[in-house]
Order: structure tokens, then sequence, then C-alpha cells
């Protein structure tokens, strides 16, 4: 059992988004890019929607799902890939290799929420092994650089419509900072959806209630698909 729940962990993070170059500021799913000054090139997602109009974008706020969400959250719902969150206003949209979407806070950079989505033959979330060893593997292997101390500080399964859930929270630390970050990680449409939201340590009890409310909000359905 031991050995097929390491070969499990260690397929999530082959499978995982590849790391950039040294030249981009990490692409990896939860620690963005720094936004860069002057006007900024559309988003992947921006350009989709003017190529083909699809509903990529945040609800409007008078939508019967907009009024569900608490009050200093955004909703966004993805139709194309089938993924919904929350993420806190004010939180602006910038465009990260290897992310589906990424959406941050320009002053405080740590503070964000990307979406990264990855092909699998897997159904369910479990199938890829113990929670806590899919959860160590992916915040050691693959949402944090290799040169960074990783601690897992707690994990939580959870089910919505039938899809099971993996929501872990870790920190990882650097020589500069640390990040405190909460991910959420489920199968769904042929894909393997990885959320993950955070914010700097020493800003950590101001920001963990909002971003708990990001990672609880995160949800896939079939029924988005086009």
């Amino acid at each position: 059992m031991a050995a097929q729940t390491t070969a499990s962990c260690a397929f999530v993070a082959a499978a995982a988004p590849a790391r950039p170059r040294a030249a981009a500021a990490r692409a990896a799913p939860g620690v963005v890019c720094s936004a860069q000054r002057g006007e900024a090139a559309p988003t992947r997602r921006q350009a989709l929607q003017l190529a083909t109009g699809l509903a990529v974008v945040p609800l409007l706020a008078g939508s019967a799902q907009a009024a569900k969400g608490p009050k200093g959250f955004v909703p966004l719902r993805d139709s194309q890939d089938g993924y919904s969150f929350l993420y806190p206003f004010g939180w602006q949209e910038v465009s990260v290799d290897g992310q589906d979407v990424v959406y941050k806070d320009v002053i405080e950079p740590l503070e964000s929420v990307s979406v990264s989505l990855v092909a699998t033959e897997k159904t369910d979330v479990t199938e890829f092994g113990d929670a806590k060893e899919v959860a160590f593997t992916l915040a050691d292997k693959v949402l944090t650089a290799p040169n960074q101390e990783v601690k897992l500080v707690g994990v939580n399964e959870r089910t919505n419509d039938g899809r099971k859930y993996i929501d872990f929270e870790f920190t990882a630390k650097n020589s500069v900072y640390t990040r405190h970050a909460l991910a959420s990680v489920t199968v769904g449409n042929g894909k393997f959806y990885t959320l993950v939201t955070g914010s700097n340590e020493r800003r950590w009890n101001r920001m963990q209630d909002k971003v708990k409310i990001v990672v609880q909000s995160f949800t896939v359905d079939d029924r988005f698909d086009l």
C-alpha cells in the first residue's frame, strides 16, 4: 500500500505544471510574479473573451449567484473549464505562465489565488493516494521552489455535490519571507484542478479568514461543460 501511495504522489508531482525558468518570478501555483509597471498585456482570459465571447469573467454583481457570496468577495465562474470560487474585492487579474487564472493584491503580491489544470485519466482525487501524502507531495515538490522549507500544517477532505476535494494548509519559508498558504485539489472533467491562495506570514492573522473563504468556495461542476 505504501508503494502504491508513493507512486500516486509521484504521478501528481510529475503531472503538475512545470516551473518556469529562472527569469520568471515563480509561476508555480499560489506564488505569482510581481505586477508589471505600465500598461499590462491582456490576460489569457481577456484574450479568450475577445476571441470567442465565452463567459470566463467575474459574475455580475446583480446576478443570483453573486448575491450568495459574502460581502467583500467577487464570485468567479469559468464555464469552459468548470470551476468557480470567490476572491477578495480589489484583487486584480494578472497573467502568469502555467496558470489558468491568477488574482492578486498588487500591493501585497503574496496575497493571491491561482488555479492550474492538468489533464488526468483519474476520476477521483482519492485515486492519487492518501490525502496527507498527496498534500505534502504537492506542497513540497510542486507548489514551492526547491530551496524553500515546507511545513504541512493540516489536511482536510470534503465532499461537495458528490465530488471529493483535498484541502490543505502549509507554510513555505525562504531567506526573505514565509508564505502561509491554503490549497484545494480535486478531479473532474478529465482534469486535475489545483487552487492555491495565501499571504505573507506576517499578515496571516489579518488575512486567514479571507483566504479560508476563498479555498472553501472552490468547486468544480460537470454542468459547466459547453
